[in-house]
């Protein structure tokens, strides 16, 4: 079984994603553990984070956000995703 190790915000140069892994680490989501895997390609954390932001931090769309988490939770659960 691969291991892929959690890049550490120390170990981060580019502000921007070290921005993104402390407030991970601090609100516990997206999950931290899971971004600080993503760091380890900062193009990838990039173009997930901001579209993290635009779907569901920055009331983007016409459905609320409770219902987004909603349905997340529900194709999460559907393909017996454990996150």
């Amino acid at each position: 079984m691969a291991r892929i190790s959690y890049v550490t915000p120390d170990a981060v140069t580019d502000p921007q994603i070290r921005r993104w892994l402390d407030e991970a680490i601090a609100a516990g989501r997206p999950g931290p553990e899971n971004q600080a895997i993503r760091a380890h390609q900062p193009d990838v954390m990039r173009s997930f984070t901001q579209t993290r932001e635009m779907l569901f931090d920055n009331g983007a769309g016409v459905l609320e956000h409770d219902l987004k988490e909603t349905l997340r939770a529900y194709v999460a659960f559907t393909i017996e995703c454990g996150y």
